[in-house]
């Protein structure tokens, strides 16, 4: 790709660094393993100081999209996904920011009655059915997360909409919903059989459980989620501004 910035635009160099840096990351060649390219030639080509280049390095090495080692140089980080508390999307758009092609290895949208939380979230009746969606999702070769979600009767889902769509923005243009806050509760459990089968791992495999609770701009609840993730696959972080 052609490097370049530009510098009489009024986005920050920086800002514009960690642009073409992501850009970079989604290449093939360097989700392969590639080194990234040498910091003071870059930062030449870009006619940008090595601190501005640094700065840029930096905030995708703290969000686990980079790794940079002594004498080796920088690579795309193979490990695990990244997903930002403070940085709220759809699955399938993070992933799409962070140049991981996603594979659905299940799908599943049924109408099922409500456990007592989903209940009580929804602020709906126990006999009162809800649209529930189940995903195994992850990268081409193997599963790393299974979702269920729970929808409120108000977003008037109908069960036959695309959900191969990314979810917030068929909401959005198919039901004029707009999600705009999730609250969210993370903890660490054990893989029981029904989860250690949709993520083909063995029984007692260490999870991350995430509940997320989604509500529209009134702040009214529209959907109850939870996540459940190999812990070798997914790092969460936290990016807090004073």
């Amino acid at each position: 790709m052609r490097y370049s910035i530009d510098h009489k635009s009024p986005i920050p160099l920086h800002a514009q660094a960690e642009t073409l840096l992501r850009q970079l990351i989604a290449e093939e060649e360097y989700q392969n393993g590639k080194i990234m390219p040498n910091e003071i030639e870059l930062a030449k080509m870009l006619a940008i100081s090595r601190s501005t280049l640094r700065q840029a390095i930096n905030k995708l090495v703290f969000e686990g999209l980079l790794v940079r080692k002594k004498r080796m140089g920088t690579k795309v980080a193979q490990a695990g996904v990244s997903s930002k508390s403070n940085n709220w999307l759809s699955f399938s758009q993070e992933m799409k920011l962070r140049g991981i092609t996603i594979r659905n290895f299940e799908l599943h949208v049924t109408w099922a009655m409500p456990n007592a939380e989903v209940t009580r979230f929804f602020e709906i009746k126990p006999d009162k059915q809800v649209l529930k969606m189940e995903r195994v999702r992850g990268k081409t070769d193997e599963p790393f997360v299974y979702f269920a979600s729970y929808f409120h009767p108000r977003v008037g889902l109908t069960g036959d909409e695309d959900f191969k769509r990314p979810l917030y923005e068929l909401l959005e243009h198919e039901h004029s919903v707009i999600a705009t806050l999730s609250k969210e509760e993370i903890s660490a459990m054990a893989a029981d059989k029904f989860i250690a089968d949709k993520l083909r791992v063995p029984i007692g495999s260490p999870i991350l459980f995430r509940k997320r609770f989604v509500f529209d701009q009134g702040e009214r609840p529209i959907e109850f989620n939870i996540g459940y993730y190999k812990a070798d696959s997914f790092v969460y972080t936290v990016e807090s501004t004073r």
